[in-house]
């Protein structure tokens, strides 16, 4: 770290944050904006400032204006530009531990049927969770390692993962401080809304039911034209069949709250096995499991309704039901 009497420059976002409960204030869609672009940046930042600002930001919690500040950055901070067209943008950084990753088998049915489907994430940063990565390995699904890889498999096959490594380096570096800070930090906010082949729509899953309007409001300052938010079962982009779900949206400029309703009077236990190669065994019918079923359906349905294909909820519920029906039980 240099010692100099001058003041550094990122020392200004530093003290927006940190002047006290009086002095304190939230940064403007601009200042978060610099703030990232400095962070991304090779030799801006010092280390001590980051983790300084991380957590200060982490404190206070961020608000839509700033989140849209540092996507904003960190988008135009990527090295390439999108050369295939998405369908959909699926963010999937949480991790599970209570119940399988069943989402993911909701993205593969929707890929079946012609919607393409790009997924990034980060994994490992949390201890006792099942990543998205491990179960798509455990599902014969290699993972890309690069942007050009990723939009092969999206031509290919209409669905690829990319982890946020490949995506933008320093982002994923401070997704893996939290063992070293011990909290998550804003960062793991911001990588939901990246959308990085600035797909049609994009639909991301949080933990906290706060951060929902927080997505939905950043979006709409970001100018995204189709984007929902809902409280995955265990942050991750999965509708919880066991509880009322309130996905909040941006359809063309406008702020849309919308309740989709449980599908089971009593919630389910915890699973049991977590093995990831369960997902396959499923999905080839050798097994019912009503709670997995219905997941991977409620998900597609939220999807489907988000991407125009079907006009209500019932609608996008009896597709999903469809999809599945008549999935191709031997793609695993």
């Amino acid at each position: 770290m240099s010692l100099s009497t001058q003041e550094h420059p990122f020392a200004e976002f530093i003290k927006i944050l940190g002047k006290g409960k009086k002095g304190a204030r939230p940064l403007t869609q601009d200042e978060a904006y610099r703030a990232m672009q400095m962070i991304l940046a090779d030799g801006q930042v010092e280390p001590i400032q980051l983790g300084a600002f991380l957590m200060l930001m982490r404190v206070k919690e961020e608000t839509c204006e700033e989140l849209a500040g540092f996507v904003q950055a960190a988008r135009e901070s990527f090295a390439f530009e999108s050369k295939v067209a998405v369908d959909l943008d699926w963010s999937s950084y949480a991790g599970k531990r209570r119940h399988l990753p069943w989402f993911l088998l909701s993205t593969l049915l929707l890929a079946e049927n012609g919607i393409r489907v790009f997924m990034h994430g980060a994994g490992g940063h949390t201890q006792g969770r099942l990543y998205t990565e491990n179960a798509l390995q455990a599902l014969g699904i290699k993972a890309a390692t690069s942007i050009s890889e990723a939009g092969q498999q999206l031509q290919q096959d209409n669905f690829s993962y990319l982890s946020l490594e490949y995506i933008c380096p320093k982002l994923y570096d401070m997704i893996n401080l939290r063992p070293i800070m011990g909290l998550r930090s804003p960062v793991h906010t911001l990588v939901r809304l990246l959308n990085p082949f600035d797909a049609t729509a994009s639909i991301q899953g949080i933990f906290h039911p706060s951060y929902r309007q927080v997505h939905q409001k950043a979006a709409l300052l970001l100018n995204q034209k189709h984007m929902a938010v809902l409280k995955g079962e265990g942050g991750e982009t999965e509708r919880n069949p066991d509880v009322e779900c309130l996905v909040q949206s941006v359809n063309d400029g406008e702020l849309n709250d919308e309740t989709w309703p449980a599908l089971f009077e009593r919630r389910h236990m915890k699973a049991e096995d977590m093995d990831p190669q369960l997902l396959a065994q499923f999905w080839r019918g050798e097994f019912n499991d009503d709670f997995g079923e219905a997941t991977v359906i409620a998900t597609a349905a939220v999807a489907l309704k988000l991407l125009g294909k079907a006009d209500d909820q019932e609608q996008a519920q009896q597709l999903a039901t469809d999809f599945w029906a008549a999935r191709n039980r031997q793609r695993f």
